[in-house]
C-alpha cells in the first residue's frame, strides 16, 4: 500500500513493495493516488526493479544466505564482498537497475591487471573467477528468490582462464629445513607457538588434513586407541574421520604436556603467517602450507587406493582429487613396479 502525506501545498506519495521504494510529489492528492496506483501495478507485474545498490544486495546475501552454506565459507564471502565495496566504491554504489555486464567485465579486467595508481596488484584468474561465482550467486538469488532484478548482469561475463593445478611437492630436505627454521625438533615438546607451527606442518603431511581442520582439532576428537581423529566440521560440510600414522600419533604425544585445547594452540592466521616466515628463513621458494595436503595424499597413495584416499581427504569429486592433490612422480610410480 502506498502512503500519502501533505507537505505545504503539495502531496508526497511513497511506495515500498517487493524491495522497491519510489516516491513522488504532486499538486493534488488525486494525482498522487493515480501515480502510486500505476507504479504499484508496474512493481507487482515485475516491470520495476529494486532500487537497492550492488553493495546492499551483496551484504544482504552474505548475511542471509552465506551462513546456510554447507561449506561454511561465511567469513571468506563476507571478506570478498567488503573488499569489493572498499576497492570499487562506484560499482558498489550503483543501483541494481543501472548495473550492466560491461561494469563487471571492467571489474574483472581491473582485478586481473591491477591498478598501480590505486595501489592494487593484479590477482590470479582463479581468484577472479571464484569472486565472480560468489557475486553471480548473489545476483541470481536476488532474481529468483527476492524479485529484486529481472536478469543477472554477471550471466554474460566470461570467467578468466584458470591455470593448471599446482603440482609442487616439498623435498625431504626442504621439509627438514622449514621445521628447523621454525624451531621444531622431533622428540621435544614444541613449547613455542613457532615450534607448534612446525609440528602442525609435519602433522599435515602425515594426515593430509587442511590447515583449518588441524587448528580446530580438539582432544575430544582424537581417538588414540583406535588411531584416528574425527573431524565434525570440514570445508565441504561433511564430517569425516582421518587415520593417524605412528608419526602423527608421536606428534600428538609431544603436545600432551602443553595441555592445549585446541590441540595445537594455533589460529589459521597464525599458522599461515608463521609458516611463511619459517619457509622464507629456510630459503625455500614456491611452497605453501596447503601443498602439504598434496604431499600427504601422494604419500598415502602408496598405501591406499583412490576410493580410500577420497574417504580420508573428504573429496566427493575424484577428478579434483586426482588432478589437484595426487601428484606422484615417475619415480614414485616406477617404485610400484617392483
Amino acid at each position: 500500500m502506498a502512503s500519502y502525506r501533505k507537505r505545504g501545498g503539495v502531496w508526497r506519495a511513497e511506495i515500498a513493495r517487493k524491495g522497491v521504494r519510489l516516491s513522488g510529489t504532486f499538486n493534488t492528492k488525486a494525482e498522487a493516488v493515480a501515480w502510486a496506483t500505476a507504479e504499484e501495478a508496474k512493481v507487482m507485474a515485475g516491470k520495476v526493479t529494486s532500487d537497492h545498490t550492488v553493495a546492499q544486495l551483496l551484504r544482504h546475501y552474505v548475511t542471509l544466505v552465506s551462513p546456510k552454506k554447507a561449506n561454511r565459507d561465511t567469513r571468506f564471502e563476507h571478506n570478498r564482498v567488503e573488499a569489493l565495496i572498499r576497492d570499487y566504491p562506484e560499482l558498489a554504489a550503483k543501483k541494481l537497475q543501472d548495473v550492466r555486464a560491461a561494469d563487471w567485465a571492467a571489474w574483472r579486467d581491473d582485478r586481473l591487471e591491477g591498478n598501480k595508481a590505486e595501489g592494487r596488484k593484479g590477482v590470479a584468474g582463479s581468484t577472479v573467477a571464484r569472486d565472480l561465482n560468489l557475486f553471480s550467486a548473489a545476483f541470481m538469488t536476488a532474481k529468483r528468490e527476492w524479485g529484486w532484478i529481472h536478469d543477472s548482469p554477471i550471466s554474460g561475463v566470461s570467467r578468466p582462464k584458470t591455470p593448471q593445478p599446482r603440482s609442487r611437492r616439498p623435498s625431504q630436505t626442504e621439509i627438514d629445513a622449514i621445521c628447523h627454521s621454525l624451531g621444531y625438533a622431533p622428540g621435544q615438546t614444541p613449547e613455542t607457538i613457532t615450534a607448534r607451527c612446525g609440528a602442525a606442518y609435519l602433522f599435515a603431511i602425515e594426515t593430509a588434513m587442511r590447515a583449518g581442520e588441524i587448528v580446530r582439532m580438539r582432544h575430544e576428537d582424537v581417538n588414540v586407541a583406535k588411531r584416528y581423529v574425527h573431524l565434525p566440521t570440514t570445508k565441504n560440510g561433511t564430517a569425516r574421520s582421518v587415520p593417524l600414522s605412528s608419526r602423527a600419533l608421536a606428534i600428538l604425544e609431544q603436545l600432551k604436556p602443553l595441555k592445549l585445547d585446541p590441540v595445537f594452540g594455533l589460529t589459521t592466521s597464525q599458522l599461515d603467517a608463521l609458516f611463511r616466515k619459517g619457509r622464507d628463513r629456510a630459503g625455500v621458494a614456491g611452497l605453501t602450507f596447503h601443498d602439504s595436503r598434496r604431499e600427504g595424499l601422494t604419500r598415502l597413495a602408496k598405501v591406499f587406493n583412490v576410493m580410500e584416499l577420497a574417504k580420508i581427504s573428504g573429496h566427493k569429486d575424484l577428478k579434483i582429487l586426482m588432478a589437484v592433490y595426487y601428484a606422484p612422480t615417475a619415480e614414485d610410480l616406477a617404485a610400484k613396479l617392483d
